[in-house]
């Protein structure tokens, strides 16, 4: 069966073509599997609530009519504005106008939601579709000038403070909610409101099922924007602006989404493993209640047969407060492949240890592939249990920070990658193969002996053993470190890249707890103790990356630059390299090289257990006998100029 929506419908109406239902929710409580809903173009205001499921051959469809563009919006246009004072104006409105949500009564918070020390709301307001900063106080709002915004100094340290970013005109807003009314009001500047589209958040989602467990969805062809969702931690009921809630198999493609208060897109836990249990009931840390969520995700059922295996492609994701792509657990066995996620946390009203463009827990054979991620506080952050992952062909640029690992044992394979921002990894984790990737800036490696965390049988959710994270065990294979600066800022400098870092480390020759070594059995002390061995060979080093003490077949060399540009549509990728990095002679990488992890035992391999083919390049050409550093193939002398992500 096919339904049709359409702004002049009614929800009375029979759902054809001709006699279109009015609102996408009305459609999405009778479509079943097999049908499809065809929305026409227009703004819908509602949060779309699918009441069934799909299944595997026989999907529930939600998609843009051919050439319209529909929009579904969680917000409503203000409209009548009072003048308070100078370019100050309020409006009043009844508590009953939002039912039994209210933005601007709820505060953002959450576990790991560490500043602003002031709350801010959920809520936001919108001039001409672009969001304003929330006061935390009327006086504040009166007096604004300049723009203020939230400036964390991220990696740095967790304190955050006010900075004035001179010349730019600040549009704020300040809300306050007594038993009958909520006043909200605004600095609009310049603007008077009655003459421009004013909107105000008042629905927490878009579409999100209440229910967990809809599955097979497909939702493709749409503008969504302007949800008031909450901060989404691993320990939370992790909402999104859209997302699947605790369910299998959806396809989230070809759609453009902006403006969520949080995550864009939520593939998280449900609010059964537990919600902010931490923040609420103070009784033990985070990470506790984030390793119980696990075992509780597995007695409801989290596992590939049920749970994941979603695709997310062809989005476009952008000015959203946490995340661009959110979830635990059900991040797991899922494809999320080119999309392009830009502006995330960029406007810093707020900041958490949960920020990302992608923020993954436990995204088991989860392949994260050709996206272009830029002008994010952190491009994607891979947190527990990303085992069996594979991160590859994506390009980062102009971001805080590009990529960080964090508190997972392996197998995690990164190879073909453009890491171009001056900041180009945080390694908190162990395991992990970097192969031919370019790493432009800095790098960190932090051992983590205070938080054990689960690990997996292979290509399963079903834990197979808890252990902290002792650094080391990683494969460094025929990459480019460029060296572009000395550190990644003030305060730890300096930083240094994935070669002369690991001088402190053991290779496996060296490896003192090696068997054969000891007669006796090897406590956990000593294994706390002892560095473990890393695998770094053949590659490419310039500026201030230097190569591993010990590394062979390195290639050193000055004047290695890359920066990427777009145009119309393209981004292209400029990258300047010596002879030395051209005549560079690297052995090829295969999964039988990388051998196994230490912790899990498993191969560098596919989801399927097949060999993951490192032959192929960034481009898609195939890498002969005569293997160089870096994601392409070949490369020649001096400029070499290449497409590496078209719209």
């Amino acid at each position: 069966m096919i339904y049709y929506v359409s702004t002049n419908g009614n929800d009375n109406a029979l759902g054809t073509k001709e006699s279109p239902f009015r609102t996408i929710n009305h459609a999405a409580q009778i479509a079943v599997a097999g049908d499809t809903v065809r929305v026409f173009g227009g703004v819908y205001r509602e949060w779309v609530d699918p009441r069934n499921s799909g299944e595997e051959n026989a999907r529930i469809i939600y998609e843009a009519v051919e050439g319209e563009n529909p929009i579904i919006k969680g917000s409503e246009i203000i409209t009548d504005w009072e003048r308070v004072e100078g370019t100050v104006w309020k409006k009043v409105l009844p508590n009953t106008f939002f039912g039994d949500f209210n933005p601007y009564k709820k505060m953002l918070e959450g576990d790991w939601l560490t500043s602003p020390r002031k709350k801010i709301h959920v809520g936001d307001v919108y001039i001409n579709g672009k969001s304003m900063y929330e006061a935390h106080t009327y006086a504040d709002m009166v007096r604004a000038e300049k723009r203020i915004i939230w400036e964390q100094n991220g990696w740095k340290s967790n304190r955050t403070e006010y900075v004035l970013e001179p010349e730019k005109t600040v549009y704020q807003w300040y809300a306050e909610v007594d038993d009958e009314n909520t006043t909200i009001w605004c600095n609009f500047q310049e603007f008077d409101p009655n003459k421009e589209t004013i909107e105000i958040n008042v629905r927490q989602s878009c579409f999100y099922p209440s229910k967990s467990g809809v599955n097979y969805i497909t939702l493709r062809g749409f503008e969504i924007a302007q949800a008031a969702c909450p901060f989404t931690p691993p320990t939370a009921d992790q909402i999104g602006m859209v997302g699947a809630h605790w369910s299998k198999g959806w396809i989230i493609e070809n759609n453009i989404m902006h403006d969520a208060k949080c995550s864009a897109i939520s593939i998280g836990k449900d609010a059964a493993t537990g919600d902010n249990n931490s923040l609420r009931t103070g009784r033990k840390s985070g990470h506790r209640y984030q390793a119980e969520a696990v075992f509780l995700g597995l007695r409801m059922g989290w596992n590939k047969e049920t749970v994941g295996s979603h695709i997310i492609r062809n989005n476009v994701i952008y000015d959203c407060g946490q995340n661009g792509i959110v979830g635990h657990m059900g991040c797991a066995f899922c494809i999320i492949e080119h999309n392009e996620i830009y502006n995330i946390a960029m406007k810093r009203e707020f900041w958490g240890h949960e920020i990302g463009g992608i923020k993954f827990h436990a995204p088991i054979d989860t392949v994260i592939e050709n996206n272009n991620i830029h002008h994010c506080m952190l491009g994607t952050w891979l947190d527990w249990q990303s085992q069996g992952l594979r991160l590859t062909k994506n390009v980062y640029h102009h971001n805080d920070r590009d990529l960080m690992i964090e508190v997972t044992h392996g197998p995690c394979t990164v190879d073909n990658n453009l890491f171009l921002s001056e900041f180009s990894l945080d390694n908190h984790a162990q395991g992990t193969a970097y192969v031919h990737n370019v790493f432009a800036g800095g790098a960190r490696l932090i051992k983590v002996h205070d938080r054990a965390t689960p690990y997996h049988f292979p290509h399963t959710t079903e834990v197979a053993g808890y252990l902290p994270v002792y650094g080391g065990d990683d494969r460094i294979y025929n990459n480019m470190m460029l060296g572009v600066n000395e550190g990644c800022g003030s305060g730890h400098r300096p930083v240094g890249n994935l070669g002369s870092n690991y001088n402190a480390y053991y290779t496996p020759e060296e490896y003192p707890l090696a068997p054969g070594k000891n007669a006796y059995s090897v406590g956990n002390a000593l294994f706390i103790k002892e560095s473990q061995p890393v695998w770094i060979e053949g590659n490419a080093y310039s500026g201030y990356a230097f190569p591993y003490r010990a590394e062979k077949y390195a290639a050193v060399a000055s004047g290695m630059t890359a920066d990427v540009e777009e145009n119309n549509g393209e981004w292209v990728l400029t990258i300047n390299v010596p002879e030395a990095v051209v005549t560079a002679s690297c052995t090829p990488v295969t999964t039988e090289r990388l051998g196994t992890p230490r912790v899990t035992e498993e191969p560098y391999e596919n989801a399927d257990g097949t060999p993951i083919d490192f032959t192929v390049d960034y481009l898609g050409n195939i890498r002969t006998q005569d293997v160089i550093p870096g994601p392409f193939a070949t490369l020649c002398e001096g400029e070499n100029k290449f497409v590496v992500w078209k719209k």
